[in-house]
């Protein structure tokens, strides 16, 4: 093979890279869209604002079902159909979404957005490992888990404006055509990625015994995310009520969040390549230095500027130590669990404070789990040999 071909093949490897990572940008702008159309939601299709929310909560839940589910039952299937077919599934359920006719239809479509989310995550957060050479991982894994930010920071407000001269049908709409798009973008440009061979004599266990690496991501992936989402879902309510933030300066103030939030990505995957628990304890004192301050000074900008960059790291710094581990795709698929049920319990228990307690009260919360988290990291690097 000549130099020239060589070149060729990488360009179309990194090629395929960013595809997947225009798809994590899809799936999470999928998951996250009735953030902003919530009272849209509700009015059209006759419910209250607390059951139009539901259909926040159900694909997070289903995806953290059908995350492990899918890697386990299609484990022998090419990766690149899966993905094709799951963008469609996608497709289909954000359509089906834009002309439900009553609530029901809608969470019904919502329940398929989330099958599609747990198994998309499941096979793609860990293609970098399979796409580009060892060299590369840390950054292609940076490049593809940069699709979450990116769809804080353009693709829910993108989808909040749409809505706002076009309904929130036409958001739905809208990321259903992205979709079929993304269908022939992930067709053209994805190599075959083959599912695991059948060994002869043998049928491995699909729920072989976790490594205890795997076990510490998962404990961790639990206190952080859970942490951050008990306060950040209720970050605007406390800049309106506790900080006194008028609307433009929240706005302003959630976009540097996910600015810093992609920045934080592609710091931590280059740092975390190489090592991720320090990565992990600098992040997670990040949070928790945020969520500390801004109950008690008056830099609020400042302080979501320190929180994006130390989220925008976590996902890309676990994902790469799960690669280190070897626990492959069905670590990714676990992963993916937890992560999302840590999103839907954070959320519920922020909100039992936030209505119990008070609001500076979440950030509290956020701040002691973010420490549980280094405690537990750097007692894992006393205790375990490299």
């Amino acid at each position: 093979m000549t130099m020239t071909d060589v070149s060729a093949v990488t360009r179309a490897r990194w090629l395929a890279v960013f595809s997947v990572a225009v798809g994590t940008f899809t799936i999470v702008t999928s998951e996250m869209l009735p953030v902003g159309l919530l009272t849209s939601i509700a009015a059209d299709l006759g419910v209250s604002d607390g059951t139009a929310g539901l259909t926040m909560t159900a694909p997070g839940l289903v995806a953290a079902v059908s995350a492990p589910v899918l890697a386990i039952t299609t484990r022998r299937l090419d990766r690149r159909v899966m993905l094709l077919g799951l963008v469609a599934l996608l497709s289909a359920a954000n359509l089906a979404g834009a002309f439900a006719p009553n609530y029901l239809v809608m969470m019904a479509a919502r329940v398929l957005t989330g099958v599609s989310i747990g198994g998309f995550w499941a096979f793609a957060a860990g293609l970098g490992l399979r796409l580009v050479p060892e060299a590369s991982v840390g950054r292609a894994t940076s490049i593809i888990l940069a699709g979450v930010s990116v769809a804080s920071v353009l693709g829910v407000p993108l989808a909040t404006f749409i809505s706002s001269f076009a309904g929130w049908r036409t958001a739905f709409a809208s990321m259903g055509a992205l979709a079929l798009a993304l269908i022939v973008l992930l067709a053209v440009t994805l190599p075959p990625l083959p599912g695991e061979p059948r060994e002869r004599g043998s049928e491995p266990s699909p729920t072989r015994r976790l490594s205890g690496s795997l076990k510490i991501v998962l404990v961790l992936t639990a206190l952080i995310v859970s942490g951050h989402f008990a306060a950040y879902t209720y970050v605007r309510p406390f800049l309106e009520q506790v900080s006194h933030a008028g609307p433009a300066f929240v706005s302003a103030a959630l976009l540097l969040y996910g600015a810093a939030g992609v920045a934080g990505n592609f710091v931590a995957g280059a740092w975390a390549a190489r090592n991720p628990r320090p990565v992990l304890i600098t992040l997670a004192l990040l949070i928790a230095l945020a969520t500390a301050a801004l109950p008690l000074v008056g830099l609020p900008l400042v302080m979501l500027v320190v929180w994006g960059l130390g989220y925008g790291g976590v996902g890309v710094a676990l994902q790469l130590w799960i690669l280190r581990s070897g626990d492959g795709e069905m670590g990714t698929a676990f992963f993916v669990g937890v992560f999302n049920v840590s999103i839907a319990l954070g959320a519920f228990v922020g909100g039992r404070i936030v209505d119990g307690v008070s609001l500076p009260g979440v950030m509290w919360v956020g701040t002691a789990l973010a420490l549980v988290a280094v405690a537990v990291t750097a007692a894992f690097g006393r205790t375990r040999t490299a």
